[in-house]
């Protein structure tokens, strides 16, 4: 991982606000400054230094894990330990996260930190995070193709007469067995009319013959999540049915062969919305066309209607437009892809044509 660029691009970003120091409270952000996992700290980075303040529990794993960062062992009241340190550097106007800072946790920093002017910072390093470095695409590569795997692998389990519940289980459970840390997020197993609910998440309900069965989930590997949707049916497909998925179909390869750097994200989201609009099933596409992926399953930038960020070269985002019918059912389709200066390069590689199970 490239911490020292990190620290670069994130020291510049204090000289153009005129802010002498930054305080991270973000674990996801803590993480990826520092290469620390520890469930406890805060950063603190100048134009000059970089500090984790950390307790003894991490005495010994902090100086092992920690790149470009000097790890200060705090006392009883962390703040306390951080004040004295910025006193000593002369720190007089601090950023914060604001939107991880609580306004409870505010009040009581801005108590402790008497004589440091706190100034509010709104996603810093979350934009840092927005451009991927090599070696990050190298591993969500290989989360991606997990999540491939894991796909072929419950294709040929599911069946009528078994629970959503069983599925996402068996999921979860290969996932595992094939080097995965956990799931990226609640697996989505939705069949039937259930699976128009566009997060799903795996219930009870027994999968029937003759109804679409949708399957939403990722893999969280090596600190990165993969995200991947796929929809199939069991028994024989209406021509509704046929319609409605080669419609979601033809959207998601739309976006696919439009997305650019250079772009906005309601510019790609409107890629797919075109389609599902030309089809008169606008109204059933409720959401956003994707959103970045990275650390979280869910990070910026976001292709929505209301999506402004420019995307860049070094983007992880998914392009997953869904048709979603009430009492019917629904389809969704989702691929993971990194921007290159030629357009995108899919990391999911899943079949996306119909799967067909015969009961």
């Amino acid at each position: 991982m490239d911490y020292q660029g990190r620290l670069l691009r994130l020291r510049q970003m204090l000289r153009d606000s005129e802010i002498d120091a930054l305080l991270v409270t973000n674990p996801i952000n803590r993480q990826y400054m520092s290469g620390f996992t520890g469930s406890a700290g805060y950063l603190v980075i100048t134009m000059d230094a970089a500090v984790l303040f950390t307790d003894f529990r991490y005495r010994s794993q902090a100086p092992e894990q920690v790149v470009g960062f000097d790890v200060i062992e705090h006392g009883l009241t962390p703040i306390d330990t951080i004040h004295n340190w910025l006193r000593e550097q002369r720190i007089t106007r601090l950023g914060f996260e604001e939107d991880t800072v609580v306004y409870g946790q505010f009040t009581s920093i801005q108590h402790t930190l008497s004589g440091i002017s706190l100034k509010p910072t709104s996603s810093w390093i979350e934009k840092l995070r927005m451009v991927k470095d090599d070696v990050e695409i190298s591993i969500m590569t290989e989360a991606a193709l997990l999540a491939d795997r894991t796909f072929e692998y419950i294709v040929q389990r599911i069946k009528p007469g078994i629970s959503e519940r069983q599925v996402a289980l068996d999921i979860e459970f290969f996932m595992r067995s094939q080097g995965a840390t956990s799931s990226s997020f609640d697996t989505i197993v939705a069949s039937g009319e259930r699976s128009a609910l566009p997060h799903g998440v795996a219930s009870d309900r027994i999968i029937q013959n003759n109804e679409f069965v949708k399957l939403d989930f990722g893999a969280y590997y090596k600190d990165y999540c993969s995200d991947i949707t796929r929809t199939i049916f069991v028994g024989k497909p209406t021509e509704k049915h046929l319609e409605i998925y080669n419609i979601v179909l033809e959207a998601q390869l739309a976006g696919l062969d439009g997305i650019r750097p250079g772009m906005r994200g309601n510019e790609v989201d409107a890629l797919t919305r075109d389609v599902i609009k030309r089809y008169g099933y606008n109204g059933y596409f409720g959401h956003g066309t994707g959103h970045g992926l990275g650390m979280e399953i869910h990070e910026a930038p976001r292709l929505s209607q209301s999506g402004e960020t420019i995307l860049e070269a070094g983007m992880t985002v998914t392009v997953e437009p869904g048709i979603y019918l009430p009492g019917f059912g629904g389809v969704r389709i989702e691929d993971d892809v990194v921007l290159t200066n030629n357009g995108a390069v899919r990391l999911t590689q899943s079949t996306k044509q119909l799967i067909v199970i015969n009961s």
